[in-house]
């Protein structure tokens, strides 16, 4: 890798230890660790981000504003984004990010899925950076 995309710190003995799941400050429900680079990939500005060397979650309830929060409690909401979220407007967002099928393409045809199912198998797809939930989305299918 150059120089370039190396990442300072990175190596596997200083990688902190974080609790999997942590409950958002709005709802109080657990949700799972999400990446800091999938956070930036969706944010409007990632540039003017002060995102805080800590873990970082995703909140799929769709009644709660809050996407990502952060273990000191700050949050990121569905407004600082630059896309839809589907676990909270499933109209209007994506249910692949990698391959830009929304629901009702999905329904309408169900060869979709076969799709984005072979192209994950071939490792042609990049869930953890497109999927704001840092996850795959072929469980979100119908």
């Amino acid at each position: 890798m150059s120089e370039c995309c190396s990442q300072p710190g990175s190596s596997k003995d200083k990688k902190k230890s974080h609790p999997r799941k942590k409950a958002c400050p709005v709802n109080q429900h657990e949700y799972f660790l999400v990446p800091i680079k999938t956070i930036l990939h969706h944010l409007a500005e990632s540039w003017n981000a002060e995102l805080n060397d800590q873990a970082y979650y995703f909140c799929n309830d769709p009644e709660c504003d809050v996407v990502y929060f952060a273990e000191d409690g700050s949050s990121i909401e569905k407004s600082q984004l630059r896309t839809p979220v589907y676990a909270k407007d499933k109209k209007h967002a994506y249910i692949c990010y990698c391959f830009g099928v929304r629901l009702a393409d999905a329904i309408k045809n169900p060869e979709i899925k076969n799709f984005v199912i072979q192209q994950t198998k071939s490792a042609n797809c990049s869930c953890e950076t497109s999927n704001p939930s840092g996850r795959c989305c072929l469980k979100d299918f119908p």
